[in-house]
C-alpha cells in the first residue's frame, strides 16, 4: 500500500482492518486499535478467527464470507459481544482475493434508538390501557434490560399505601427472588428508607446497595436484597401534577452504570407513567362523581303488597359514560302500581341532570292525574314544550292493577323497548310490538299506544334500558332474542338473582352503555 494510501487510512475516524484471502490479518488502522481497545501488533498477521473468537459464525462472520466469495459489497450492523459494543461495517472485496472493512462504532446510536423505542412502547402501554394501575405490572419489562437490569414499580393507592405492582430482571433465573422481595420489601421499610424519603421529596434519589440493606430488617427481604442488588440502584418518584402518585426502582448489576442518557430516558418514562396514573386518579374521581349523581337521583322503588320490585343500575364501562337511564316504581292515588324506565339521549352529566327532571316530572304527572301510561307520556311531552326542555328521551309506562284472577297491565311506550313478561310456568310472553314510537321531546301532540296484557299471579315483567341488548356492530333484534334466553333460562330464580345474572350474562358488569333495569315479581 502507498505511503499516501496508508496516510489516508491511518486519518479516518473509521475503523479499517484488512483480511487476506486466506483470513490473515494484513492491516490494521489506529482508529481501529482504539475500538478494539487492541495494538495492531498482537493483531497483524494472525488468522482472524481466531484474532476475534465468535466472530465466525456471528454476522460479522458471515458477511465476511459472503463478500469473499461474491465479490460484492455489504454493509451490516450488529452486536459484538466480545467488544460489548454494536458496529456497523462496510466490507468491500480487495486485490488478491480478500476484503477491506470498513466499521463505525454505532453503540451510541443504537442505544439511542432502544431507549426512544422503551419510551414509544411505555407511551403506548399507558396510553392504551383504560385501567392505568394495572398497566403499571407491564412497565418493568419494557424497561428491563435497556434502562436497568431489574425493575419494580410501585404506586400509591387512594388511601396512600404503597404497593409494588410489577418487577422484573434481566437474568430469568433471578426473577423468582425478584417477585419474593417484591412482595416484602414495603412490609420492612422504615419511614426513613431512601425509597419512601424519595418518594416524600419528590427527588429522583441514587442509592447504594448499602444502604438499602442496612434499611432492611433481618430477615428473607434483606437476604434477597444483598442477593439482588450487586450494584448502584436509583429511585424516580411517579409525579402527577405536583402530587407522588407511585416509584420506579431501578437498579444495575455489579460492574454496570447508569448512564447519564439512560437515567434521562428513565426520567420521561417516569414523567410520562405518572401523568398517565394521575390521569387514572381524575377519571375515577369523575367516575365516582358521576355515578354517585346518578344514583342519588334513582329513590328506592315501591313495594306494594303480595308482589315483589327489584331495580338494578350498572354505569357504562368507560369514562364519564353515566347518564341518563333512570328506572322508577311508585304507587298512584288509585293504588294502582306504576312502573317506569327511561333512557335520556346523551352520555354525561347533563343527561343526568335531564333524566333527574324528566323523572320527576313523570312522577308527578302520573301521581296527580292519576291517568293511564298513554296519558302519562302525552302529558309529559307536553311538559317539556311548555318549559323548553331541549332533551330527547325514550320511556315506557306500566300501570298494574289487581282484577279478578290477577293482574291486568297497560303499558306505552315513547320509542322505548316493550317489557319481557315472564308466565308462572317459566314461558315468556310474546315480544311486545315496538314499532319506533317517537321519542319524547319531538311532537308534544302525539298520541301514544296502550298495550294490555293480563297477568297471572306468578308472572314477572321486566322493564329494561337499551344498554343491556344492544351492541356496537349488532342488529338489536339478536340482542333481544340473547336477553329473552337468558330470561327464560333464568325464570324459576328469585327475582334478585334473575336480575343480577341477566346484568352479569349480557354485559359481564362492563357494559358499552349505562344499564337500567326495574323488574316486578306478582304474588
Amino acid at each position: 500500500m502507498s505511503e499516501a494510501g496508508t496516510s489516508v487510512l491511518e486519518g479516518m475516524p473509521m475503523g479499517f482492518l484488512q483480511l487476506s484471502a486466506d483470513w490473515s490479518v494484513t492491516y490494521v488502522n489506529e482508529a481501529a486499535e482504539r475500538m478494539f481497545g487492541r495494538p495492531r501488533a498482537d493483531l497483524l498477521g494472525r488468522n482472524a478467527w481466531q484474532a476475534f473468537p465468535g466472530n465466525e459464525e456471528s454476522v460479522f462472520g458471515r458477511t465476511y464470507r459472503q463478500v469473499a466469495e461474491t465479490r460484492e459489497p455489504q454493509v451490516v450492523e450488529g452486536f459484538s459481544p466480545v467488544l460489548a459494543a454494536w458496529f456497523e461495517a462496510r466490507t468491500v472485496p480487495a486485490p488478491g482475493g480478500g476484503i477491506n472493512i470498513f466499521f463505525t462504532d454505532t453503540t451510541a446510536r443504537h442505544r439511542a434508538q432502544e431507549r426512544l423505542a422503551v419510551l414509544a412502547r411505555v407511551g403506548a402501554e399507558v396510553a392504551g390501557s383504560p385501567d392505568a394501575v394495572q398497566s403499571m405490572g407491564r412497565i418493568p419489562r419494557l424497561l428491563v434490560p435497556v434502562l436497568a437490569d431489574w425493575a419494580v414499580v410501585t404506586v400509591l393507592e387512594d388511601d396512600g399505601r404503597p404497593v409494588d405492582v410489577g418487577c422484573w430482571h434481566a437474568d430469568p433465573e433471578l426473577r423468582p427472588s425478584l417477585t419474593r422481595y417484591s412482595e416484602l420489601r414495603l412490609g420492612e421499610l422504615p419511614a426513613t428508607a431512601p425509597l419512601i424519603r424519595s418518594m416524600h421529596t419528590q427527588e429522583p434519589t441514587p442509592v447504594t446497595a448499602e444502604e438499602v440493606y442496612d434499611s432492611l430488617l433481618p430477615g428473607e427481604a434483606r437476604d434477597l436484597q444483598r442477593r439482588l442488588a450487586t450494584g448502584p440502584g436509583f429511585y424516580l418518584p411517579l409525579l402527577g401534577r405536583g402530587r407522588t402518585l407511585g416509584v420506579i426502582t431501578l437498579w444495575w448489576s455489579a460492574g454496570r452504570s447508569p448512564d447519564p442518557d439512560d437515567l434521562a430516558a428513565a426520567r420521561e418514562a417516569a414523567d410520562r407513567i405518572g401523568l398517565a396514573l394521575d390521569n387514572g386518579r381524575l377519571y375515577r374521581q369523575q367516575a365516582a362523581l358521576a355515578e354517585e349523581l346518578q344514583r342519588s337521583l334513582l329513590t328506592q322503588p315501591f313495594q306494594p303488597a303480595g308482589a315483589h320490585v327489584t331495580v338494578r343500575y350498572t354505569p357504562a364501562a368507560e369514562a364519564a359514560r353515566v347518564g341518563g337511564d333512570w328506572y322508577d316504581a311508585f304507587r298512584s292515588p288509585s293504588g294502582a302500581m306504576t312502573l317506569v324506565i327511561g333512557d335520556v339521549v346523551g352520555h354525561d352529566t347533563a343527561a343526568a341532570a335531564a333524566m333527574g327532571q324528566l323523572r320527576g316530572l313523570l312522577r308527578g304527572i302520573a301521581t296527580y292525574s292519576d291517568a293511564g301510561p298513554g296519558e302519562v307520556l302525552r302529558g309529559l311531552d307536553a311538559a317539556m314544550a311548555q318549559l323548553e326542555l331541549t332533551t330527547l328521551a325514550t320511556a315506557a309506562v306500566a300501570r298494574l292493577v289487581e282484577v279478578p284472577g290477577g293482574t291486568r297491565m297497560v303499558w306505552a311506550s315513547a320509542g322505548h323497548l316493550a317489557p319481557v313478561v315472564v308466565h308462572p310456568d317459566g314461558t315468556l310472553g310474546e315480544p311486545g310490538r315496538w314499532q319506533g314510537d317517537l321519542l319524547l321531546g319531538v311532537d308534544e301532540l302525539v298520541g301514544r299506544e296502550e298495550h294490555v296484557v293480563d297477568l297471572p299471579p306468578g308472572s314477572t315483567v321486566l322493564m329494561f334500558t337499551d344498554g343491556l341488548v344492544e351492541r356496537r356492530h349488532e342488529d338489536l333484534d339478536a340482542g333481544l332474542a340473547r336477553l329473552r334466553a337468558v330470561v327464560a333460562d333464568l325464570a324459576d330464580r328469585s327475582l334478585d338473582e334473575l336480575c343480577d345474572e341477566v346484568v352479569q350474562r349480557l354485559v359481564d358488569g362492563r357494559p358499552e352503555d349505562d344499564v337500567a333495569l326495574v323488574a316486578v315479581r306478582l304474588g
